[in-house]
């Protein structure tokens, strides 16, 4: 035993260390404490970085690690994030055979003929009413995992919370088993999938607020395993459960096209390419199916339409935009930029489908990378744990900004001040100046790419 302690003496205090600042993070901080948030976050960086370059050969200690640095924040109530409110409200809607996209928690707390929880009010109070007006976005299978959340042992806010939980520390498990899988099919170093695994902001954003692009992104990268390995059904299978987790990864769609058709095979390519949509999408429309109706239409794409046309967070190319209308219309112009944009962004995934060499594992991965970086930069609105997708699949490509972006992210937290939301765009321009600078670096300018 003494002679494990001095061999691992450095990550045994790092790892010690990190449980003292999760701690911390779980149950004392509070949000509106930007400076202390900051401080706990770079020091949790600077841990997961000496546990990864002082025993990364070690696979199981660092998953240990990992998994322990989970486990701190089982008993903890979210801090950073209010959504996980809405989702126990979804679970119970869910419970009591209540459709969830009909009826916004303003709506149910006003007709007491629909149902009747006893912690409603409490639900609604947590989540806030901007929430709470709007109907639910959530995919049916993110809307299952809130029904498993819900019938955990206990019906107290906290027993669901753990439930959720549990569910999400079972994905990061799976992702981190799949990872090093193909990181291993691609040739490249399998400890490269702790710079996800243990990285402070998945654990908090994740783990700790509740948020389920961990859970999305468990089944798309074993979606690409397959499909890697040449089982493209249970590929597709495995991608359209993570669209219905999470919307996101329809983006990626068009993608796998040069995948699929490549120069020498191309009847057989588009056979198979039809066949692999058919069967994602299909997958798709199956979860949505039982709750299919004319309102549920309706409710489902006047929220998503929000997103685009009415919420502003975080922002960089927009802001940019929104810049340049007040000065020179002289208002916000949200609503119709937010048209344009979506649109741009379809235009440039369909570039990256069809003029650009996606037949290779390693080239497909860039691409979504790429995607999906375009399309945060050009959203009008970018939550920290929306980085999560870049960060995942920049480990299995040549670059890195999207790990870069994973710490630069929290300063958007600043926004949330002790007087309210009030959001400091001297903080967002930080980031982006930041984290669009070293991409530029790394796309264009960096000779050596050879990756961590």
């Amino acid at each position: 035993m003494s002679s494990f302690i001095k061999a691992y003496k450095v990550p045994i205090l790092a790892g010690f260390f990190s449980v003292l600042l999760y701690w911390f993070f779980a149950f004392e901080l509070v949000r509106s404490d930007f400076l202390r948030l900051l401080g706990l976050y770079a020091g949790l960086f600077v841990f997961a970085y000496i546990l990864i370059k002082y025993c990364g050969w070690n696979f199981w200690l660092l998953a240990g690690f990992g998994t322990v640095f989970r486990l701190v924040f089982y008993p903890a109530i979210p801090n950073l994030s209010q959504d996980f409110y809405r989702f126990i409200l979804d679970g119970q809607l869910m419970a009591s055979f209540t459709n969830p996209y009909l009826y916004t928690p303003l709506e149910l707390q006003q007709n007491t003929a629909l149902l009747e929880f006893g912690n409603l009010n409490m639900l609604i109070e947590g989540m806030g009413n901007l929430n709470a007006s709007h109907y639910s976005n959530y995919p049916p299978v993110n809307q299952l995992f809130f029904l498993l959340a819900d019938l955990f042992p206990g019906k107290s806010i906290l027993s669901t919370v753990v439930g959720l939980r549990t569910l999400i520390i079972l994905a990061d498990l799976g992702t981190l088993y799949v990872g090093k899988r193909l990181l291993g099919l691609l040739g490249m170093p399998k400890h490269t999938i702790f710079w996800f695994f243990l990285n402070p902001f998945i654990i908090i954003e994740c783990t700790g607020n509740l948020h389920f692009e961990g859970v999305m992104l468990f089944f798309l990268l074993a979606g690409l395993y397959q499909l890697f390995k040449q089982r493209w059904i249970w590929a597709a299978v495995l991608i359209g459960l993570s669209v219905s987790v999470k919307l996101i990864p329809l983006l990626f769609l068009p993608l796998f096209f040069r995948y699929f058709v490549r120069k020498g095979a191309v009847g057989k390519g588009l056979t198979r390419l039809s066949a692999f949509y058919t069967v994602a999408i299909g997958t798709v429309a199956i979860t949505f199916a039982p709750f299919l109706s004319s309102e549920f239409i309706a409710n489902f794409s006047k929220t998503i339409s929000l997103w685009f046309q009415d919420f502003e967070f975080n922002a960089s190319v927009y802001y940019i935009i929104r810049y340049i209308g007040f000065q020179t219309i002289g208002w916000n112009i949200i609503a119709d930029v937010g048209k344009v944009l979506p649109v741009i962004v379809f235009a440039s995934v369909l570039l990256l489908s069809f003029f650009r060499r996606n037949e290779t594992p390693k080239a497909l991965i860039t691409a979504m990378l790429l995607a999906v970086s375009i399309y945060f930069l050009l959203s009008t609105t970018v939550h920290p744990w929306y980085i999560a997708t870049p960060l995942l699949l920049g480990l299995f490509t040549r670059y890195r900004y999207a790990l870069l972006w994973s710490f630069m992210g929290i300063v958007s937290y600043a926004a949330y001040g002790a007087n309210g939301f009030d959001e400091n765009l001297w903080w967002v321009a930080l980031e982006y100046v930041v984290v669009i600078g070293y991409a530029i670096w790394e796309l264009a300018l960096r000779k050596d790419r050879s990756g961590l």
